[in-house]
């Protein structure tokens, strides 16, 4: 599937310990000629972390995208029939997030994107990161796994010894992911074993 030229919605949670890690995949999508219209949640927005300072992070994904990040509730309701997106991603999506979406909560930025997306009829690819998959919010993944026009990016447990409910998405697979989200499909494999 051609890309180039698909608008996409790119959400960022707050995954603080792997949020540096959307820069690379970002940067693929501008290189293939897409529109990203990058959307942060508030705790993006405000807060530095002991792993990114936020100044030099939300100046990075602009300068990337091409465009100022969207952080607020009003900017993300362009998302809806004004703007409507060919796709909205979200990486990292963290359980946080996962558990919002699951239960029709759109409260932030990124969430109200993805409900506009979804309510345009369009899909949301999510790149989970969440230490909690298998545990409290396993119920969350398995309805979103499960919920129309809801696709993943292949996903498995990153440490099962140390954390045995943690998850993570397997970035390198995002492309893949997208032209099967936008096709319709769930990339196959989605549940994978990493190399840890």
């Amino acid at each position: 599937m051609e890309l180039k030229g698909k608008k996409i919605g790119f959400g960022i949670t707050g995954s603080f310990c792997t949020v540096l890690e959307i820069f690379e995949p970002l940067a693929m999508l501008k290189d293939l000629g897409t529109e990203i219209f990058p959307v942060v949640s508030e705790n993006v927005f405000k807060h530095s972390s002991r792993f990114h300072d936020r100044d030099s992070f939300i100046n990075k994904v602009q300068e990337i995208c091409g465009r100022e990040v969207i952080s607020t509730i009003n900017g993300a309701e362009t998302f809806g029939p004004d703007n409507p997106m060919d796709i909205m991603i979200i990486a990292p999506a963290t359980g946080n997030t996962i558990a919002k979406l699951a239960n029709g909560i759109s409260d932030g930025a990124v969430l109200l994107a993805s409900k506009a997306t979804l309510r345009n009829g369009s899909p949301v690819l999510l790149a989970l990161f969440s230490n909690d998959a298998l545990g409290m919010n396993g119920i969350n993944v398995a309805k979103l796994y499960n919920t129309k026009n809801i696709f993943f990016v292949p996903f498995g447990q990153d440490n099962p010894i140390k954390k045995p409910t943690s998850m993570t998405a397997d970035l390198s697979q995002l492309k893949e992911a997208l032209t099967c989200a936008l096709a319709g499909k769930q990339i196959q494999p989605s549940i994978i074993m990493h190399k840890y």
